[in-house]
């Protein structure tokens, strides 16, 4: 196993590949299997309706990965991927996995504070950024010296493009090995780096698949970042390779551009955030697109509450399947054939009969066959010494094995799916020169779930909400981090122990609201 990784336990990985969870194959299989099976069937669509057959994109990343081997680097070196919702996205990562060097997947929308840690933590050898963004090409400026290559997809400019080369056979990956790293929602600021072996991830998008009913019919909308966990194996782009289905690049989720796909090609099946299912349900009918093929809508990221549950579908005309995961392993997902009530009341049920489920004191806990032991390169504080990962989330299971989601027990609040460290943004409040002292604290919002507000202690004259947007766009802070409300406060409130008292915080903010 890489260095800085922990494996399963011998017994466990025994009794996974005994079971089946475990096949033993490389990830990259569902590419190379797809373009054996059905060469000219069209496998990937660009928003702009270009299209790919399995034949096309197995032969773009065999270049690709001939490109990348030709380096020189060794096997397992981190590139850092900083990609949209574009082709090049599936062909850079399958490229990357036949090159046995590992893709570690950061979102667009991260910025200075996001990618310079993780350039350190990874030790990336290489960044690949869209050559369109320019953030991303000033990003790229930025950590140019901490890494040796700048690959740019599109005009590479100052930079270098993806190299490419004549197809070459290449050793095929450990399946034991990491295959990828995918971005823990961290409460400290800095992601954790969670390594998804060959083994577990592979198991994880195909049973998705399994579960969620996805065939060679199905045609699956990449709505949101590819590069998250939901969109990529849950089931997403890569379950609905592992069916044989058809996948479509959406570059948003808003209603104009994902109703738009959905009509034209065709699409049976999407994932979206609580908002965005809002979002889609309230302008639905204003907008008169033709949503009739759509079968399936997964919602996840966050808890989507009962009553817009019971509206999804008599507004879009589908059937709802709530999602409940992490990146780092455990899914549940209610099933296609749920009764009603468990559909719109609770975040569904472990995927696989591998997962293990403990709930103490209100945390859930879980081990499994996709679940990590441990993070890359940090402590082991967020697991039992008998290898249950302490997920942070407070919830109760139902006699059927159904989980309802009630919160978390970490400081980090869940904006519309996307996990905001509290602690990071007062990290960086501190250093405005009008803030005494800052708690910042997730509100309920119908909407969005949770919203962002920043209680400040002022020094001196206080400052204003644009004021302090501003000041963290300056030090690089992503946008979707920037607080929704901002609250002058007289001092906090604090514990008997003398520890900032956010509970405290949340109920006065919400009394002087409702």
């Amino acid at each position: 196993m890489l260095d800085g990784c922990k494996p399963w336990p011998q017994d466990l990985a025994d009794h996974y590949r005994e079971a089946g969870y475990w096949t033993g194959e490389p990830l990259d299989v569902l590419l190379r299997e797809g373009a054996r099976k059905h060469p000219a069937r069209t496998v990937l669509i660009a928003a702009d309706g270009r299209r790919w057959s399995w034949a096309e994109l197995d032969e773009w990343a065999d270049r690709l990965a001939a490109g990348l081997a030709g380096i020189g680097l060794d096997p397992y070196t981190r590139v850092l991927v900083q990609l949209p919702n574009v082709p090049e996205f599936v062909a850079v990562l399958f490229a990357l996995l036949r090159a046995r060097l590992l893709p570690v997947l950061a979102l667009p929308a991260h910025r200075e504070s996001e990618i310079v840690p993780l350039c350190e933590l990874s030790q990336a050898a290489i960044y690949i950024i869209d050559g369109s963004s320019p953030e991303h090409r000033a990003l790229a400026r930025t950590v140019s010296g901490l890494v040796r290559h700048v690959f740019v997809v599109g005009e590479p400019g100052e930079f270098e493009a993806v190299p490419q080369g004549e197809p070459v056979s290449l050793p095929a990956a450990d399946p034991a090995e990491p295959a990828l790293f995918l971005l823990s929602g961290g409460t400290t600021g800095t992601p954790k780096l969670i390594p998804r072996t060959h083994n577990d991830y592979l198991y994880n998008a195909r049973a998705s698949a399994e579960v969620c009913g996805f065939t060679e019919e199905t045609r699956y909308l990449v709505a949101l970042p590819a590069a998250h966990n939901f969109a990529l194996a849950c089931p997403g782009l890569l379950g609905a390779m592992a069916a044989g289905a058809t996948v479509v690049l959406a570059p948003d989720p808003s209603p104009d551009t994902a109703f738009a796909l959905i009509e034209r090609e065709r699409i049976t099946v999407t994932a979206v955030v609580p908002p965005v299912a809002l979002l889609w349900m309230d302008v639905a009918d204003v907008m008169g697109a033709d949503l009739s093929s759509l079968e399936l809508l997964q919602v996840g990221g966050a808890r989507l509450n009962p009553e817009p549950a019971g509206r999804v579908r008599g507004t879009l005309g589908c059937a709802l399947q709530q999602v409940f995961g992490m990146a780092e392993g455990l899914l549940n997902f209610t099933r296609l054939d749920d009764p009603e009530d468990l559909v719109i009341g609770t975040q569904g049920r472990p995927l696989s009969p591998g997962d293990e489920i403990q709930v103490v004191d209100g945390e859930l806990l879980t081990r499994g066959p996709y679940t990590l032991r441990g993070y890359y390169r940090a402590d082991s504080r967020s697991f039992t010494p008998d290898g249950f990962f302490r997920t942070g989330d407070i919830v109760r299971v139902l006699p059927t094995g159904h989980l309802i989601v009630e919160g978390r027990n970490k400081d980090q609040i869940n904006r519309g799916g996307e996990k905001v460290p509290a602690q990071e943004l007062e990290n960086h409040l501190l250093a405005h020169e009008s803030v005494h002292d800052v708690a910042v604290v997730g509100l309920p919002d119908a909407v969005m779930g949770e919203v962002i507000c920043a209680c400040v202690v002022a020094r001196g004259a206080a400052p204003a909400l644009r004021e302090i947007k501003a000041f963290l766009r300056e030090r690089g802070v992503a946008a979707y981090k920037l607080p929704d409300r901002l609250e002058i406060v007289d001092a906090l409130p604090l514990t008997n122990v003398g520890k900032v008292s956010k509970a405290a915080l949340v109920e006065r903010l919400v009394k002087e609201t409702s």
